[in-house]
Formats: structure tokens, C-alpha cells, sequence
């Protein structure tokens, strides 16, 4: 069969194999996966590295389905390239329950998914965030002649991406920092989900990019596949540009009525539209979930390619440990997500004679002691390092080499390079969020991310897709509360801890002060899977006195006892977090001298505190003393499930106010002179 035509026959056996799935589910979209199929094939088959029989293969090519309503696409390719656990049965149960193709893709679900991704944007973002990791694994591991970090990232977006902030915050970014390895191919159909982009979206793309630093081509052809794979391989000739390639495609091709149409975007053809669409293209027309030999026998040489592809790195890499024996050493842990011996052994202790300190900074001198013997720690914040106290000092500033040095004003003095492991994210926290997960889900690294905790709502779509994947994502929240002070509501967080809270696999940790903020940095560094949010003071907070009190070990558990009678049951229960703990302990000790049995429960975090069994739970707070006060200064949402329906929730539900600290902790009840009287009212005193 001459080459044109077998190409012809393989994009049409992916177009029709998505076609078919979103007919079978009778829910979809179609459009994409027939108009981007050229582009599709051509990388999968001509271009990316990856080897199917082994979908883990640390230096294997990363492909990103940005646009991720076209996921039938990407499972599509999986199956014909040969990724055993895409069956064809899990085809045809595309969009069902139980199937490992949902209508978005899901990384947790299947082999071969790089990143969960759908609400647009965040692919793109994902993308750069796995370039960033090659880029910082590379600086680290490589050495010459012995390349074993040396791998592209690919991503597939459509207009609705392009339109999304978060794409624009990470693809700026991208630019800044000369990801060479980064390529995005660009389905350019001119059609959204509502209409012809004519009504929303015509801006110039080329122009843009450009602007953004990035390597611009365009292939007028979206049905040439050789056209695409050239443009491929030019910009991964490129070397010092993120590249992105414009493909002019059609929405639906080949469908008679509803090409270049926004009817083809997100549903099935309809079974007569089906049937013509095939006729149109030579197709078998009653056939379902056909797959030409000749075709199957083209993409199935992915394995062979990628099988050869793997050894020779496996070649190069034994060669590599025997000669770098503790860099390899090292690569096997970075990659198992091991941390080393004595990670922790630099941990800060805090004790009583300790002058009071804000947990934002004592969470940056924790850091610094982690980041000393836990080199994959990277990250970095919107712009807010001298605030949130997430500079690892003297270690530099990840920048593309040549393009500045340690003379630069800002908090991220040391050498410059793709080595460092301090992320300069600039103001774009949504793009962090995105980047972050990228950098996650990469493998090797342990990201975090920081900013001011109210906004958290500025990259909270990327933090709901860390939770859903499963990513180890660290968040360093600071300015948690109206303690923030004079600058008002707008900066003062209300609700957000109880929304991070709400959200589920999220893991949220309040720590009430310098020691208890060790233990929480030590509980998120081991943390299995999943995002944790840590939640920082701005204002100084005395240490607690652990001779007096618990040790702060305590917080592991996510709630233990502080303080309270050493024999019998007590009175009654205060529930605290964060910088409202110290308040609790007073209105404890004046409690205490009045003879009433407080007992008071730091609660650090709800979730590592359902985790334990039901026995310790009860222990903590005993069901049958109903006196209950929590004591948080942010939204009282969800606490009653611990205080009950006869306790008292000592919160704000409201917005904050521009004040200082004090007056503001005073006027919204935060004293210990308050929690004493909800104390007695609820005990009839």
C-alpha cells in the first residue's frame, strides 16, 4: 500500500475507533478526535519516545491531552499502539462505571494517562510543569556522554485551552524559562463548544507566543501528517524554545453535515451521521470498532520502537552507575519517592525559651534544614517568598542558564540554572497550581507551592485536580486568618480552610505554633499520596511549653489532648487550631483555677485525625461529654460534627476588617476571657 494511503487508513481507523466510543456511550466528543487524528498519529507513531509494554519508563516522552474532552482519542491511541490495559473491551465501555475510560482522563486509572486533565488550561500548565522536572532531573543527573534525563513533553490544546488564564500564566512562564523540551501542537478548528471562535476568540495566536519567548510554526494542512511530523522534529531541533505548532484542522472531519461545525464539538454523531461520516471516508459503514490489519500493524511498531528505545537506555544507564555509582544511588531513590536517612535530622526543636515566632517563619527554617537533606524538595511562590518565607536560601533560582546570576535583586540569591531548587513563579497562582501537578506527576520530585492562603481561590481548580489524581503536592498557605491585620478583608481568609477542608483527598494542617509546625512539615513530607495544605500564621505566636503540655507529636495524629485533668473525665472539651490554641491554653489555665476540668484538643487537621482508629478518636473526645466549644478564627462550616448540637462554635461568618491584630482577635471574639464564658454557659455556671 504506498505510503499516503496507509497513512490515510491509519488516522481513519483512529478517527472512526473515537467515533464509535462516543456512539456506543451515546455521549462524547467527537469532533476533536476526527479533526486532530493526523496530528495524533503522526506524533504517536513517528516522533514520541515511549514504549508501551512499560509505560513507567522514567525517560520516556510525556504526552499531555490538554483539550481532554477528546479523550477518546487518546485511549484510541493507547489501544492501537499496544497499552495492555487498554482492551478493547474498556473501549466500549467508554463513560461507564468501573471502566478506566472516563469522559476525561484520569492518570490514577489508566497506564499510559500522564495527568488527569479536562477543565481546559490545565494541560498545558501540567505540561510545563513535567518540562520543568526533565529540565531540573537533567541538571542534576546528567554528565557528559551519559544523558539518562533526555525526553520531550507533548501536549495537544484546542482554543478553549488558549482562552484559559491558567494557560496563559504557565505558558508565559514556559517562555521565560526557555523550556526547549516543550512542544504543544495547537488544533486550530476555529470552532468552540458554543460557536465559530469568530464570536470569541480572534486574537493572534502566532503573535502571542511569540511574544511569550516561545518557537512559533504552522502547518496550513491538518490532514498532512508529514507536514506535522516535519514541523515535530524542527522544534525539537529548536533546543532553546518551548515550541508551539499551529494546525489548522476541521472539527469533524469527514462528517458530511456536521464538520466545521460547534454541533460536532460534545455530541455523538447520531447513527445516520455515523454511517455517512463513514461512507464519506471509505469506510466499512456497518462496521463498529473496526481495525484494519495493515493499520494496526503501523501503530503496534510503537512497541518494538520503544522496547529498542528502553534498552539502549537501560545500557546506557548501567554503564552510567558504574561509573557515578552514588548520582545513580540517588536517581533509584529520587524516582521511588523514597526520602533519605536522616531526612528530618535538621528539624529545628523549639522549646518555651524560644522568643515567639510566626509559623510562616518558622516553617521557612524548617524547610531550609529539609532542603539541606531532601534535594527533590523544589518550589516556590506567586511572587511572595520574603512573606511566605519559602526561599531555600543561598541555593539560587531555577532560570534558563546564561540569563541571569546571583546579582539580581530578590529573595533567590545563589547560582543560576535548571539545578536550582527554587521556582520563581511569579504572580500567577493558578499557573503554579498547574505547573506544580505537572511536576508531580512527573515523578522524582517533591513539589511545593505558596502564597497568601485567601488566594488559594486563584488556584483552586488546579489544587481540586492534585486531590483528584492523587498528587503529592505541598502547599505552604501563610496570612491564615483576620490576624493578617490592616490590610483588610480582602487579604483575610474567612472560609477558605473549611473549602480546602470540603475538598475531598485533600490533606489541610493548622499547626498552633513553631513545634507543632515541625511535625506538620514532617507528616506532609511522608504523606503517601495527595495534596497537603499547610496553614501559616503571619503574626508571632509564643511557644508552648511541651514540659508543661503534650509534645507536639501529637500533631501526627491529627488531634490530640494539650492539657487537661490527668485522672477522670472532663467537663468539658475546647477545640482549637492554629495561633487560637494559645488562647484556648489560657482560658484553660483560668478554668482550671476555678476548679472547672477543661480539657483542651489541638486539632491540627481534621483529616490525618479521621484517619486514626475509632478507638484513639474517643479517647481525644470522649462522646459522652457533650460541653463542647471549637475555637478557629475562620468560617464555623463543619465544625459541628465536633462539637455537636448543643456546643458552641467560636468562629467568623463574616468577612474581616482592616485593623490591627489585636483589635481585630478581640472584637471577633478570639479571647480567652470569651472562651471561658462559652465554657461556663454551656455547663450552666
Amino acid at each position: 500500500m504506498p505510503e499516503k494511503d496507509l497513512d490515510t487508513l491509519c488516522i481513519n481507523t483512529l478517527r472512526m475507533l473515537a467515533v464509535d466510543m462516543v456512539e456506543k456511550a451515546n455521549s462524547g466528543h467527537p469532533g476533536i478526535c476526527m479533526g486532530a487524528a493526523p496530528m495524533a498519529y503522526a506524533l504517536w507513531t513517528r516522533v514520541m519516545k515511549h514504549n508501551p509494554k512499560d509505560p513507567a519508563w522514567p525517560d520516556r516522552d510525556r504526552f499531555v491531552l490538554s483539550a481532554g474532552h477528546g479523550s477518546a482519542l487518546l485511549y484510541s491511541l493507547l489501544h492501537l499502539t499496544g497499552y495492555e490495559s487498554m482492551t478493547m473491551e474498556q473501549l466500549k465501555a467508554f463513560r461507564q462505571w468501573g471502566s478506566i475510560t472516563p469522559g476525561h482522563p484520569e492518570s490514577e486509572l489508566a497506564k499510559g494517562v500522564e495527568v488527569t486533565t479536562g477543565p481546559l488550561g490545565q494541560g498545558l500548565a501540567n505540561a510545563v510543569g513535567l518540562a520543568v522536572a526533565e529540565r531540573s532531573l537533567a541538571a542534576r543527573f546528567n554528565r557528559p556522554g551519559f544523558e539518562i534525563v533526555d525526553h520531550f513533553t507533548y501536549t495537544l490544546c484546542g482554543d478553549g485551552d488558549l482562552m484559559e488564564g491558567v494557560a496563559s500564566e504557565a505558558a508565559s512562564l514556559a517562555g521565560h524559562l526557555g523550556l526547549g523540551r516543550l512542544i504543544c501542537l495547537y488544533d486550530n478548528n476555529r470552532v468552540s463548544l458554543a460557536a465559530s471562535t469568530k464570536m470569541t476568540f480572534t486574537e493572534d495566536v502566532a503573535g502571542r507566543f511569540a511574544a511569550y519567548g516561545w518557537h512559533v510554526q504552522r502547518v496550513r494542512k491538518g490532514n498532512d501528517a508529514g507536514a506535522v511530523e516535519k514541523a515535530l522534529l524542527a522544534a525539537k531541533a529548536e533546543g532553546a524554545k518551548p515550541s508551539i505548532i499551529i494546525v489548522d484542522t476541521h472539527i469533524g472531519y469527514g462528517s458530511p453535515h456536521m464538520q466545521d461545525s460547534f454541533e460536532a464539538h460534545g455530541s455523538p454523531l447520531g447513527p445516520d451521521e455515523t454511517i455517512a461520516t463513514k461512507k464519506n471516508l471509505g469506510w466499512p459503514a456497518e462496521a463498529k470498532f473496526h481495525i484494519p490489519a495493515e493499520a494496526l500493524k503501523v501503530y503496534r511498531s510503537s512497541v518494538k520502537h520503544g522496547e529498542k528505545a528502553q534498552a539502549a537506555w537501560e545500557k546506557l544507564f548501567a554503564r552510567y552507575a558504574k561509573k557515578y555509582p552514588a548520582e545513580a544511588a540517588e536517581w533509584s531513590r529520587f524516582m521511588s519517592g523514597r526520602l533519605p536517612e536522616g531526612w528530618d535530622s535538621d528539624v529545628p526543636v523549639y522549646t518555651p525559651d524560644h522568643k515567639p515566632v510566626a509559623t510562616r517563619t518558622a516553617g521557612g527554617e524548617i524547610m531550609n534544614a529539609l532542603a539541606k537533606r531532601v534535594p527533590n524538595l523544589i518550589g516556590g511562590s506567586a511572587d511572595l517568598d520574603p512573606s511566605t518565607k519559602t526561599a531555600l536560601k543561598g541555593m539560587g533560582s531555577f532560570q534558563a542558564p546564561g540569563t541571569g546570576d546571583d546579582t539580581v535583586q530578590g529573595s533567590q540569591k545563589g547560582p543560576w540554572g535548571y539545578g536550582s531548587p527554587n521556582v520563581a513563579f511569579g504572580v500567577r497562582e493558578h499557573g503554579m497550581g498547574g505547573i506544580l501537578n505537572g511536576m508531580a506527576a512527573h515523578g522524582g520530585l517533591i513539589p511545593y507551592g505558596s502564597t497568601f492562603l485567601v488566594f488559594s481561590d486563584y488556584m483552586r481548580p488546579s489544587m481540586r485536580l492534585a486531590a483528584l489524581a492523587g498528587l503529592h503536592v505541598l502547599y505552604v498557605f501563610t496570612h491564615d486568618s483576620v490576624s493578617l491585620g490592616e490590610d483588610g478583608p480582602t487579604h483575610q481568609p474567612v472560609e477558605h480552610v473549611a473549602s480546602l477542608r470540603a475538598m475531598p483527598g485533600m490533606t489541610v494542617i493548622r499547626p498552633a505554633d513553631a513545634s507543632e509546625t515541625a511535625e506538620a512539615w514532617k507528616a506532609a513530607m511522608t504523606r503517601k499520596a495527595g495534596p497537603v495544605s499547610l496553614v501559616m500564621s503571619r503574626q508571632d505566636l509564643k511557644i508552648t511549653d511541651r514540659t508543661r503540655y503534650a509534645p507536639a507529636s501529637g500533631l501526627a495524629s491529627g488531634a490530640y489532648v494539650l492539657a487537661g485533668p490527668k485522672k477522670g473525665r472532663p467537663d468539658a472539651i475546647i477545640i482549637a487550631t492554629g495561633s487560637e490554641v494559645g488562647i484556648a491554653l489560657d482560658a484553660y489555665e483560668t478554668l482550671s483555677a476555678e476548679g472547672i476540668r477543661a480539657r483542651v484538643v489541638s486539632m491540627p487537621s481534621w483529616e490525618l485525625f479521621e484517619e486514626q482508629p475509632e478507638r484513639y478518636r474517643m479517647s481525644v473526645m470522649p462522646p459522652e461529654v457533650t460541653a463542647r466549644v471549637s475555637v478557629e478564627a475562620g468560617a464555623t462550616f463543619g465544625w459541628e460534627r465536633y462539637v455537636g448540637s448543643g456546643g458552641v462554635m467560636l468562629g467568623i461568618d463574616r468577612f474581616g476588617a482592616s485593623a490591627p491584630v489585636k483589635a481585630n482577635m478581640e472584637k471577633f471574639g478570639f479571647t480567652a476571657d470569651n472562651i471561658v464564658k462559652a465554657v461556663k454557659r454551656l455547663l450552666g455556671l
